[in-house]
């Protein structure tokens, strides 16, 4: 008699069925049982103590421990096709709340009042850039398993991982600072209360946000893209109550300048688009969320990811457009070309369409400050993690980060001088984050065979060149304005 066996057995991540091909005669004895093979060991981590330098990181990791049966990824593409791809999104979307942040509310109204649709190529181009650097962000998660700080961690010194370290933390303050600030502002808008107490508020609600991620990354996921939609709906609801001119708005895709004021405004916006905290976490959120087991499986998956960053910046860069569109319909066509703070664009909005539409920018300005607060706190744990091998509980970082913010509502600082020293210290650290980028994702002993062309990698040399530039511009400008003031 032959007897075929169905074995189960449980791994760490997986219950695996395996139906055994071969034949074996009947058991001899009825007591006799058969025993599975032992389950498949975890995967031990490299000895931290063991740096590897340059060279030496190999980017070929070990097959995936489900080799030879159903990968992660062929399990959520066998759940059909919409709903299989869906869960391979989502990780552009958390990256992409940063080029919705209250700096940007700023910038962009302060562009549309004072020129009208004339940058509004700025604000294309700015977006494609923007794409292109966290794109490959998420290509390096793919190709290596591992976060952009534990690469440098790797592949650099010990006294360069802790100098990135360090400034890194300074720009999470600087980023949580401004956010923080755009939260409070809404809150302030929407039912007048006091800054100090809406940053209490805004504090409380960041905490149940990151309370999610702690549940699982899907959750933390899903609540930031509720808050990017949010943030959507309230520009469609302010564009749909304008008339822009779609002549002019037609001409303002091809590029011009009105005199140094606008180039000034429009390396501003260039310079600020690229936040150096989304280029570090992207890479984390992509590196394990679904493991590919041998390159062909890191393809697809870099193909998913690259639809995700298309989709998830594009719709970013569509907001951006619209608050600008918005600010030059309104308030350029209008003859209020002195619009550049966030709380005149709001009452403007009261005043030239109805108080629903500033209502709208408030809610929207208010799931912006949220969602973005808590993307850079999560920003803040993966760079600790990353370069020094650190990690303190994710609510005691939270609170470390918020104690500037609250201080400066404490103490009334003016929130227009606060937004320019954050943007100052914003754009010091960009340079930090897209060297170390662009020197790991040219390398093939880091990336394999997903290691970027030579086409790709002379692209991202002069995007990155052109965002350190225009920041630089941006710093010195920031720099000469607080001089004036004081």
């Amino acid at each position: 008699m032959i007897v075929r066996k169905c074995v189960r057995w449980r791994t760490t991540q997986h219950t695996i069925f395996i139906r055994l091909s071969h034949d074996r005669p009947a058991l001899s004895k009825p007591y006799e049982t058969y025993s599975p093979p032992n389950a498949i060991p975890p995967r031990v981590p490299p000895d931290p103590s063991v740096r590897r330098r340059e060279a030496a990181f190999q980017a070929e990791r070990p097959e995936h421990p489900l080799l030879g049966y159903e990968s992660q990824l062929r399990y959520s593409r066998r759940r059909g096709g919409l709903r299989g791809a869906v869960t391979l999104f989502g990780p552009a979307f958390v990256a992409a709340v940063a080029y919705i942040d209250p700096g940007n509310f700023a910038t962009n109204v302060a562009a549309g009042a004072k020129y009208g649709y004339l940058l509004v190529w700025v604000v294309v181009m700015a977006n494609l850039m923007a794409m292109f650097v966290q794109y490959l962000s998420a290509k390096l998660g793919i190709a290596t398993g591992l976060s952009l700080p534990e690469l440098c961690r790797l592949t650099f010194s010990r006294r360069t991982s802790i100098g990135l370290w360090v400034q890194a933390e300074v720009v999470a303050i600087a980023t949580d600072l401004a956010e923080f600030l755009g939260a409070a502002i809404a809150l302030n808008l929407l039912f007048g209360i006091q800054p100090f107490a809406a940053g209490i508020i805004t504090a409380i609600v960041a905490f149940a946000i990151l309370g999610l991620q702690t549940r699982g990354y899907r959750r933390f996921e899903l609540v930031i893209a509720g808050l990017f939609g949010i943030v959507f709906l309230g520009f469609l609801y302010d564009l749909a109550n304008v008339s822009p001119d779609g002549g002019a708005w037609a001409r303002g895709f091809l590029p011009d300048f009105e005199g140094t004021r606008s180039f000034v405004l429009a390396a501003g916006i260039l310079g600020a688009t690229v936040m150096p905290h989304v280029v570090y976490l992207h890479s984390s959120l992509t590196a394990n969320r679904i493991p590919g087991r041998d390159t062909a499986e890191r393809r697809e998956l870099l193909r998913f990811q690259r639809f995700d960053v298309v989709v998830a910046l594009g719709l970013a860069g569509l907001l951006n457009m619209a608050l600008l569109v918005v600010a030059a319909a309104l308030f350029h066509d209008n003859g209020r070309t002195d619009v550049e703070t966030i709380k005149q664009a709001h009452e403007g909005l009261q005043d030239l369409v109805d108080p629903a539409a500033g209502v709208a920018f408030a809610v929207a300005l208010l799931a912006s400050g949220l969602s973005s607060s808590s993307v850079g706190t999560f920003a803040g744990q993966v760079v600790m993690q990353g370069f020094i091998e650190r990690q303190i509980p994710l609510f005691l970082r939270r609170a470390l980060t918020m104690a500037p913010s609250l201080v400066v509502l404490a103490i009334g600082m003016n929130p227009t001088v606060v937004l320019i020293i954050s943007q100052v210290v914003l754009s010091f650290g960009i340079p930090f984050a897209l060297v170390p980028l662009l020197l790991l994702t040219r390398r093939r002993t880091t990336m394999g065979a997903l290691v970027n062309r030579s086409s790709t990698t002379i692209t991202a040399c002069v995007i990155a060149g052109l965002i350190i530039l225009l920041n630089a511009t941006l710093l010195i400008r920031a720099i000469v304005e607080l001089i004036e003031r004081h």
